[in-house]
Order: C-alpha cells, then structure tokens, then sequence
C-alpha cells in the first residue's frame, strides 16, 4: 500500500523457490526448530485474505490486503526470537561459530540479521546479504539469498536458515549442503 508510508518503503517485490529431493546420504534438511505465537498478531498480520475474512469486493476495497506491522514492537520480538531459534538448532547438533559455513537470515532488517549473526558468534563474512538490493522479499528472501550465493556453498557446507514472520512464527533450520554451487549452471 503505497499510502502506507511507514510500511511501503520497508519491502521489496520478489518470489523466489526451492527445490528439495531426498537423501540418505546425511545432506539435506538435519534440524529444525519452528515456533510460533498467536499474541503477536496483532503487531503483523494482513487484515483479510485467508480463510478468517476471504477476499471480497469490500476487502480489496477497504485495503484489507496489504500487511500491517507495529514497527517496535515487531523488531524488538524478531531480534530475540530468531537469535534464539538459531542459537538452539546450533547447540542442538553441536555446531560451533567455526562449523557454519553461512547463516541464511530472513532479509527483514539489518539490525535483526546482525543480532543473529552475533548470537552465534559468526562475522558478516558468513552472513547471506541481499537486503541492499532486494528489501524484504517477506518469504522470498532466504530462497533469494541461495540463488544469490550459490556459487559460493561446497558440499557439505553447514547453513543455518532463521526466519521470522507474521503473526508471530519464527524458526530456523540446520541444512547441510549437497553440491557445489559452481557445477550447477542456474538461470
């Protein structure tokens, strides 16, 4: 909502996937910690679109479709949560600062992304950056982030996703990397 000031400036327009396939061979998706907490709807949430209030004439109308956030109170709540949940999925598989090789942030705000990266004592040279460029893609980001550093992950590479999202839900994942990025040709 390009009427929203305090909002329309903070994100970006992107979409973004990733393929998964399994494995035996210990890569893949090894760990994850996924939380969420209903209180924090009212500080970010869309006011209409799912199942509670589905689209309509008079939602579309009444700008019901555009996100909402209370600023402070969001920043102050995914500060804490997402260098939680990514400090708990690195002391749950016994990985130290020195294991990961990347921690792939949730693109929302720099100040988040540093906190994080602080929490597990890792340095901005294995933090995934693309907030400059993009904004906040919400759930692209971190997808974004993997195409954008692909050709830097070898196989075997731990990575530690952490996101944080509406409502509030947070989590993060410990994934060990398959392939070498530079033998994958990506379009």
């Amino acid at each position: 909502d390009y009427t929203d000031r305090a909002n329309c400036i903070l994100f970006g327009d992107g979409a973004a996937a990733v393929l998964l396939e399994p494995s035996t061979d210990g890569f893949g998706i090894l760990d994850q910690v996924l939380r969420t907490d209903g209180s924090g709807e009212a500080y970010l949430h869309q006011k209409a679109g799912g199942s509670r209030r589905p689209p309509s004439h008079a939602t579309v109308d009444a700008k019901e479709h555009y996100i909402y956030q209370e600023g402070a109170t969001v920043f102050k709540f995914a500060v804490k949560s997402m260098a939680d949940v990514a400090a708990q999925v690195m002391e749950r598989n016994h990985l130290s600062k020195d294991d990961v090789a990347f921690l792939v942030p949730h693109q929302a705000n720099k100040r988040i992304i540093d906190a994080t990266a602080n929490r597990m004592g890792v340095g901005p040279e294995k933090v995934m950056l693309n907030i400059d460029r993009y904004g906040n893609t919400t759930n692209a980001t971190i997808p974004l982030c993997l195409a954008d550093y692909e050709s830097q992950l070898r196989r075997g590479d731990n990575l530690v996703l952490a996101a944080f999202g509406g409502g509030f839900t947070w989590g993060s994942i410990y994934l060990k990397w398959a392939y070498d990025g530079n033998s994958v040709a990506v379009s």
